[in-house]
């Protein structure tokens, strides 16, 4: 049931040009809740509008409420995956390789380590052999087992994010000084033009 729900789903949302990027059942039999993210089958990631989950929830409402085994009084969460998207499916490694990710596995991945960051270079092989290829500080590759992780997602930079913060802010003094000097010698020359003509 699980399997086929879910492929409900990603039929639904492919026809709005939407992709289902990570899907939770939570609650009781009596009340189920149906937690889904999406995200644009064309977005780099974080590209989801309000407008869009509202779409999505419309549509999904009209194909579930005709899904037997599901109880009518469950409850449907549609939402972004943010900035820091899971990488669940193959499509997802192959699709954002060269981006900043982290991983955490059921065992040690590298070094000893559960966790481990990298920028995401990709995956190999198919058939339960698929391995995501990582290169790690320093410039060192490795190659971990699909199965052996657990779970991975995107990883974002917020420290650029204030530096670029902290530029604009920056940009935005020295607009204001400049203007403020301008002003102070349109005022000077003014003064000196009223002196003239007296």
């Amino acid at each position: 049931m699980a399997d086929e729900l879910e492929e409900l789903i990603e039929r639904v949302l492919g026809r709005l040009g939407l992709e289902l990027v990570d899907f939770e059942r939570a609650g009781g039999r009596a009340r189920p809740i149906l937690r889904l993210r999406i995200d644009r089958l064309d977005s780099e990631g974080g590209g989801i509008t309000v407008a869009d989950c509202a779409a999505a929830s419309r549509a999904l409402e009209a194909e579930l409420d005709e899904v037997e085994e599901l109880i009518s009084s469950y409850i449907l969460e549609v939402s972004s995956p943010g900035v820091e998207r899971p990488l669940r499916k193959r499509a997802d490694f192959e699709r954002f390789a060269g981006r900043e990710i982290a991983m955490r596995g059921f065992k040690p991945l590298v070094g000893g380590s559960r966790r481990v960051e990298g920028t995401l270079l990709g995956i190999e092989g198919r058939n339960g052999e698929e391995r995501v290829l990582l290169r790690l500080v320093g410039d060192s590759e490795v190659k971990i087992p699909r199965s052996d992780i657990a779970r991975a997602r995107l990883l974002f930079d917020w420290n650029e994010v204030g530096q670029r913060g902290e530029q604009k802010g920056s940009a935005r003094k020295k607009q204001r000084k400049k203007s403020q000097v301008s002003g102070s010698r349109q005022l000077k020359h003014g003064r000196g033009t009223e002196h003239e003509k007296r």
